[in-house]
């Protein structure tokens, strides 16, 4: 029997879009014509598929079984001629990188932006993910560069550092330490705080700086991300411990205060493969990216 590939096809967009009308726009066809186009694919099947009224379209027990084989078949079609298409003319050229969160939010876009006047025909993909897995990713080649935490180097990984970040305490005016001009670890034993989950780069860090005196605060609560944090102390719930370039505009209100014995700082840097030459283009955009860290440090700083 042959295939209604045109009356599967207005079947699949009136059960998607719940009307005859819909459907038709979506087709650029008239009713007229979609109305033909299903009635022919009924009468092909002998059976009904649709129950239509003048206020909706209700599917049939026999249309409601052949729906997701509809919707797989034209899902494979669609997938077979995106690879053709691929197959045929020439491959666009990809940078794919690896960076931590806050990175990707306040130092990737203006890079991405400078590299895309003098690269504007290369996509980019960004990995915005914890620093174990930027290293996964590059280690794989999945990723040719990472923007990631510089700790202890992998044999297959080579790391430069650009810039040390100090950690600091973002408050809400609602908590008296907000005040401070800079405090010591142990003057937070009695402020409320928001704890960035292990999983995370920036926890080891202040874990391992902290030692046992990481038990004597307050830890309230644990989220997994550091923009989470910023919004829990924006409620005026607690206080948190994040790196300084995660501030933003987001944080308008609040303060950040130094901390001190010990100061707990993390590098940030670049992070690739041993003996993996970089493209020219890649190494365009981490020299963007390298002085944007610089840039927004020294804003940060100053």
């Amino acid at each position: 029997m042959r295939i209604d590939v045109l009356g599967l096809q207005a079947f699949v967009a009136i059960a998607e879009r719940g009307s005859f009308r819909a459907a038709a726009s979506h087709l650029n066809l008239s009713q007229t014509a979609l109305s033909h186009r299903m009635r022919k694919l009924e009468e092909t099947l002998s059976t009904t598929l649709l129950l239509r009224t003048t206020r909706q379209v209700t599917l049939t027990a026999e249309g409601l079984a052949l729906l997701p084989k509809a919707q797989t078949l034209f899902g494979e079609i669609g997938t077979a001629m995106t690879e053709l298409r691929r197959a045929v003319k020439p491959a666009i050229p990809r940078i794919a990188v690896g960076c931590l969160p806050t990175i990707a939010m306040h130092v990737m876009p203006s890079a991405i932006a400078a590299f895309a006047k003098t690269h504007p025909n290369i996509e980019i993909r960004v990995f915005d993910h914890a620093a174990s897995e930027i290293a996964a990713r590059v280690q794989s080649g999945e990723a040719e560069f990472g923007v990631t935490i510089v700790a202890a180097n992998s044999w297959d990984l080579e790391l430069k550092p650009v810039v040390k970040e100090p950690f600091v305490l973002l408050c809400p005016p609602t908590i008296a330490a907000a005040s401070a001009s800079s405090l010591t670890w142990a003057q937070l034993q009695e402020v409320p705080l928001v704890r960035i989950s292990a999983e995370a780069g920036n926890r080891i860090l202040i874990d391992d700086a902290l030692g046992a005196k990481r038990e004597t605060l307050d830890w309230r609560y644990e989220v997994q991300r550091v923009t989470t944090a910023i919004g829990l102390v924006r409620s005026g719930v607690a206080a948190a411990i994040v790196p300084k370039l995660a501030i933003d505009d987001a944080a308008e209100g609040l303060a950040a205060i130094p901390l001190r014995s010990p100061s707990v700082t993390r590098t940030l840097g670049i992070v690739t493969r041993k003996n993996a030459p970089l493209s020219g283009p890649a190494k365009a955009l981490i020299r963007l990216v390298t002085t944007g860290l610089r840039e927004r440090m020294g804003a940060r700083n100053s």
